[in-house]
């Protein structure tokens, strides 16, 4: 039996790729696969643009790093994959590099 997969690279074969209380944005709309608790599936979790801290580094499938997001204004943590985010701390005081 094949294991499929989304993508054939193996992120855990190096580093991840943000960091422990690093600020990042997310890059899309996260709905509710089933998997968060008290939301209804389909929900919308985290809107695109939302900034949030990494607050947990895991694993999925032995292939990829989950991170935890804290999405404060929200008030949850959310999973979310690399490509799903972008570094939100070259961000200027006025908002440049949005």
């Amino acid at each position: 039996m094949k294991i499929s997969r989304d993508s054939d690279v193996i992120e855990l074969d190096g580093p991840p790729r943000f960091e422990y209380g690093q600020k990042v944005r997310s890059l899309m709309n996260v709905r509710n696969d089933g998997t968060f608790p008290g939301k209804e599936i389909g929900d919308v979790l985290v809107k695109k643009g939302d900034v949030g801290y990494v607050a947990r580094i895991g694993t999925f499938l032995q292939q990829f790093y989950i991170y935890g997001v804290d999405f404060y204004e929200r008030g949850y943590i959310v999973g979310m994959k690399a490509r799903e985010l972008d570094s939100a701390e070259t961000e200027g005081i006025l908002g440049e590099g949005k």
